[in-house]
């Protein structure tokens, strides 16, 4: 099959025109935002372009699934505040016929809770949970990789639940000589099949993202700058009841959007120092994340993100923390490894 270059771009373009400008709160599936792996959080929570083997960032960007990943499979849990959890696993196989492929499934628990009535008296408890179930084919066009995601989605609340239907869609380029990619891939375009009972449809939490990948030929270090939210250039939100700073005649001045909060709010920083191919450290920085959940006192480690990779014999294990507030962080682990290598052994 072959793929022309300006069919993919205008097959892009009008995927992102599907999405309209959206704030935050009120679309569905918002669980779709959050990283599922070490890795992707450990770089900042957003990037398109890091993939290498890890078949875990083909939930970042379905162009980013590529040979190294063939038979990977790969597990990954994080621990959020209270007793709220989030698992998912990913799978990556290469078919002869019908090529390359992933599948994946990604399932978030926000634990039990206390059913009351109207007098607030306990009547037992109920559970909160959503997951999605996704499909990932890729193609390699020279430089170029084409890839697109499709997903179900469901969302449930004490038995009430939700379904929607979407599909990420995604392209990288990989300079053949140099460490250098550049990637493009539109988030969540679809539509809300099934709305809780007694509400209204949703929109979908659509993104469009831009990044670049480089790492210097002499530097063990690859850097990472990733767009998103490009659908929208002002994405600054000031609480209009935060109190305002007096001034020398004493009267309140509130607070004023700057333009290049505005722009920094659209880029999310990460670094992953190669020491070998064993071992790794990751860093990454996300300005969005820093000013929307600082406290108004301090900032502390918001936005900022951490992690390693360890590699021993045929498995690789994934670290990655970040921290979503100044109270402390997420901590997420990925473990993986190539089945090719059990099905070898057990063969011979």
């Amino acid at each position: 099959m072959k793929v022309h270059k300006p069919t993919l771009i205008l097959l892009l373009l009008s995927l992102s025109l599907t999405a309209q400008a959206q704030v935050g709160g009120q679309r569905s599936f918002p669980f779709l935002e959050l990283p599922g792996s070490a890795k992707q959080a450990a770089l900042g929570g957003v990037n398109v372009t890091a993939g290498a083997h890890d078949v875990n960032m083909v939930a970042a960007n379905p162009a980013l699934l590529n040979e190294e990943m063939d038979n990977q499979l790969s597990l990954s849990y994080v621990g959020y505040l209270a007793d709220i959890r989030q698992s998912n696993v990913a799978y990556a196989f290469n078919a002869e016929k019908y090529g390359r492929w992933a599948a994946g499934v990604n399932y978030l628990n926000y634990g039990d809770f206390v059913q009351r009535d109207a007098t607030g008296a306990a009547e037992g408890s109920f559970s909160v949970n959503e997951y999605n179930i996704n499909l990932t084919h890729a193609r390699q066009v020279e430089a170029f990789t084409v890839g697109a995601t499709a997903k179900v989605a469901v969302s449930s609340i004490a038995g009430n639940q939700a379904v929607g239907l979407l599909a990420d869609a995604g392209v990288a380029f990989k300079h053949p000589e140099k460490d250098f990619t550049v990637g493009l891939a539109f988030k969540n375009v679809g539509y809300q099949v099934k709305p809780y009972e007694g509400g209204e449809r949703q929109p979908m939490p659509f993104d469009a993202q831009l990044g670049l990948s480089y790492k210097p030929e002499h530097m063990p270090v690859r850097l990472s700058l990733t767009a998103h939210r490009l659908y929208q250039f002002d994405i600054v939100y000031l609480d209009p009841n935060a109190p305002g700073q007096l001034d020398e005649h004493g009267n309140e001045v509130k607070e004023e959007k700057a333009l290049g909060d505005k722009i920094a709010r659209h880029f999310v920083a990460g670094a992953e120092f190669v020491f070998s191919k064993n071992f790794q450290v990751r860093a990454g920085y996300n300005h969005l994340r820093r000013k929307e959940l600082r406290l108004d006192t301090r900032s502390g480690g918001a936005g900022f993100s951490l992690g390693a990779m360890l590699r021993v014999r045929t498995f690789e294990l994934n670290y990655g923390s970040a921290f979503f507030h100044p109270s402390g962080a997420t901590h997420y682990v990925t473990v993986s490894t190539n089945t090719r290598t059990f099905l070898k052994k057990k063969s011979s």
